[in-house]
This record gives C-alpha cells, structure tokens and sequence, in this order.
C-alpha cells in the first residue's frame, strides 16, 4: 500500500509562496505515483487564517485537488499554527475522494476509500469485532497535539511539564495491544502524530533532549505499528525496528534561514509487519547564510554574489560600536541586487568598561589600590606611598616635599652637565649632601566676595589671557 505523507505545510501570507510551489509539486506527484492514501500530520497552516484569506483559499484548491486522487486524511497540528476547529473547514471541500479530520486521540479505519472512527481512544470490542469481520485497508492510530491545559487539570500542574511523555505512552501502548489483533488479521496499522521524538535533531542541527517531549522512540514502537507518520520537526529523519519504521518528513519548503538537508515528503510503501519511507525532495528555495566574526569581507561576498541570482541570502556580522561606520551597508545590497531577497543582521557589539574583579571585596583603601593595580599592571608601591602621604602629611608639608624634589632634580641635572663624570663619583663616593632649598609656603586667605559678586567674579576674569 503506497501512502503520500505530508507535513508542516504552513500556509500563511509570508510563506504562501514557498509553500503553495512546494505542496503543488508533491500532490502532483503523489498523483503521478498513484498513491493509495495521503497523510497529512500537522501544521497545514502557519497561524489562524480568515476565511477570505488567499492563503487559505490556495490551500484548500490543493486539498481539493489531491482529494480528487486518493482519499486524505487531515491530523491536528499545533494549536498555534492550527486553532482548533480551523481543519472542519477542509472536509467540505472533498472531491472524489473522503476527507477525513483527525481532531482528537481515536482509531481509524479505512476501508474501500471509507473512513469510519472509533468512538473512543481506541477501537472497542464490539467496533474491533466490526473492523475484523469486514476487514480494512489500515487502520491509523492518531494521536493529535495534546491539550496541556487539560492534561495539566487531569494530572496536576506540578506534573504536566514532564508527564506528558508518560501519559502517552500508556495510550500507544494500550493502542499497541489493539494493533497486535489488527496485524494477526492481516491488516496494516499506522500511527500518525504530531510532535517531538526525544534525541531528535532539529532543521537547525540541535538534538531535542529533555523530560517535556512528547514521546520516546521505545513508546512510539510500543504501539506496534508497521509505520509510525511524525510531523512537528522540519527535517526528514527516519528509525528502523525490526522492518517498522517511525519517521519525520520534515516540511515541504525551507521557510527559515539555516535549515539543514533536502526539504519533501516521504512516499510509504507499507505492508503487514515491514514499511518503507523514501523521501521526495521538492523545489524548496535555496538559502545562503554567510557569517562573519567582524567586519564583512567584501572579496568573499562578491564571489558569492555571483552564484547567488534567485537565492535567498542572509549576511551576519558583529563589529564594535567604535568600527561600525566601516560596514558600507550600499555597496553589499549591491553585489546582491539579483538575489531573491538579501538579509542583513549587524550586531553591534558595544563598549563595555568594568571594575577590577574583586574589588568590592577587600576592606581596605590600600587592598583595594593593590587589587586594581593587580588587574591593570601597575606597580603598587609608589601609590601606595603617596596615598599613606595624603593620610599622613597637611597640605603645606607635601607641597614643601614637591617643590623639593624639583629643585633637587633641577640642581642634579645641572650638575651633571658641569661637573666631569670623575669628580661626580668622588662626591658620590664621599656621600656629598646635596643642598636642599629653604621654601615655604605662604597660604593668602582672599578677602570674602559678595554673594553676587562672587557668583559673577568668574565673569570679569579674562579667561583668554596669556
């Protein structure tokens, strides 16, 4: 049995034409491929859609079509790219063919290009007797995106988080007992469900590992069917058990920057005990994302630019806040003036001061001056012994010291000038004391100002002469 499965459609005004290019090409070929049944398992739309929306109405035209095929069944997505009752809509549009919606957790059989439900989660004993005795073509176990809310009013909130997974996989496995008769019948079962398999990887190369996804791969194989049909994740990945596969299509275009791998759907040919999925790459666009760690180099994009006509390219960039002004913004859109659409992303990176490491810490001035010497490579001593002055000495004693030490300096340097280098090491020699000047400070109190006058006195100075 040759069953077309189709996720992640996402048909909404940004997408519309990725979207209705990609999925027209696969039901076309699903057509071609004369394909028994399609699946289509989540996220048909991006968000909610007006019922005049052209993006809505495109998609049912393809829904429509494909209906005229083969009959087609419809799994609720994500309730915030699906709102709840949105799929309704789709069964009205049938053509030759039934289209049947999968709203919420049952057991469907098909048969003669009839759907018919169970009632409850699972098929009871009077409808499994019912299904055993006409027979089926396959019977789908669907399990649609759960409603945490509800989950967490049946379990506790405590527990919804990371119970999910749980909660789960006591259902496929009760569907897993209702799968063994099914399959001893000779009848092929399928399991459709929209969400994340823990340790899968992402269309951007990231492994999904934690406690709140939806199933494990043990789980989703306890449900005992020859094929398990997975939407939710953007790229097409596939596990083996035994001859029964579980596996992701992945979406049909490439609606971000930076996803990996080919972009299609998985043609199934699934028989009682044994499934195959190949995957059919359909004409996504082609994206170029092109990163640089600094300014950008202008050589490399413009050999980029040269295979880039009809692509969609996205530049990335950090610089400093001070080396912004050196990105020509212009000429990059020119290089890529033939491109489908050019992104850019600059991320500025802005100038960050911090105080030495530490330094709140220490208790004391002069601990503290020694830290930030420490983080800035400063010998510690001499201020240590200037700031041990300004604690110790008045403000007369330090300026004698100063003005000491010029003069000092300045009779030093003369001497080195008029003495000869023998007699200079003589007065070394014999410890000759260096004159030190007499000075004083006179301290000159100002007569008090006015109020007025000392507010303006800085108004009279001539503040411009030499």
């Amino acid at each position: 049995m040759k069953i077309a499965h189709f996720s992640d459609l996402h048909y909404a005004p940004g997408n519309l034409k990725e979207a209705d290019r990609c999925f027209g090409f696969v039901g076309e070929h699903a057509a071609l491929m004369h394909a028994d049944v399609a699946v289509i398992s989540g996220d048909a739309t991006d968000h909610r859609l007006d019922a005049h929306a052209p993006s809505l109405h495109r998609l049912a035209r393809r829904i429509n079509r494909l209906s005229a095929s083969m009959p087609v069944l419809m799994l609720q997505g994500t309730f915030s790219h699906e709102p709840p009752g949105i799929l309704r809509n789709f069964e009205l549009m049938a053509d030759q063919h039934q289209i049947y919606i999968a709203d919420r957790v049952q057991q469907v059989s098909l048969h003669e290009g009839r759907f018919v439900a169970s009632s409850g989660p699972v098929f009871s004993d009077d409808e499994l007797r019912a299904v055993l005795n006409i027979g089926a073509d396959v019977v789908f176990t669907c399990l649609p995106t759960v409603n945490k809310g509800q989950l967490a009013a049946a379990v506790g909130a405590k527990d919804a988080a990371t119970g999910l997974e749980a909660v789960l996989s006591d259902y496929l496995q009760s569907a897993g007992r209702i799968n063994l008769q099914l399959r001893a019948a000779g009848i092929r079962t399928v399991g459709v469900s929209h969400g994340t398999v823990n340790g899968c990887t992402t269309e951007h190369g990231v492994t999904m590992a934690g406690f709140d996804h939806e199933f494990s791969l043990g789980a989703l194989f306890d449900a005992e069917c020859d094929a398990f049909m997975l939407g939710h994740i953007h790229k097409a990945q596939q596990w083996e058990r035994g001859g029964r596969v579980v596996a992701y299509p992945g979406s049909i275009g490439r609606f971000h920057y930076g996803e990996e791998g080919d972009k299609g759907y998985l043609m199934w040919d699934v028989e009682v005990g044994a499934a195959q999925a190949d995957l059919i790459v359909t004409p996504s666009r082609e994206t170029v994302c092109i990163d640089f760690d600094g300014p950008p180099d202008m050589q490399r994009l413009a050999a980029i630019a040269q295979d880039a006509t009809d692509k969609f390219v996205r530049i990335r960039w950090q610089v400093d806040e001070e080396h912004r002004q050196s990105v020509d913004r212009d000429a990059i859109m020119a290089l890529f003036t033939n491109a489908a659409e050019l992104k850019i992303e600059a991320r500025i990176l802005p100038v960050v001061r911090s105080r030495a490491q530490g330094i709140s810490l220490e208790t004391t001035i002069d601990r503290k001056i020694e830290r930030w010497c420490e983080h800035t490579d400063v010998t510690a001593a001499p201020l240590l012994d200037r700031f041990q002055l300004l604690e110790t000495g008045d403000a007369e004693a330090i300026a004698s010291r100063v003005l000491a030490g010029l003069i000092g300096n300045d009779v030093r340097a003369e001497s080195s000038c008029d003495i000869a280098p023998e007699e200079l090491a003589e007065c070394t020699d014999a410890n000759v004391e260096m004159p030190m000047p007499d000075t004083t400070v006179e301290i000159v109190d100002s007569a008090p100002a006015s109020p007025a006058s000392a507010q303006l006195s800085w108004l009279d100075d001539d503040l411009f002469v030499a």
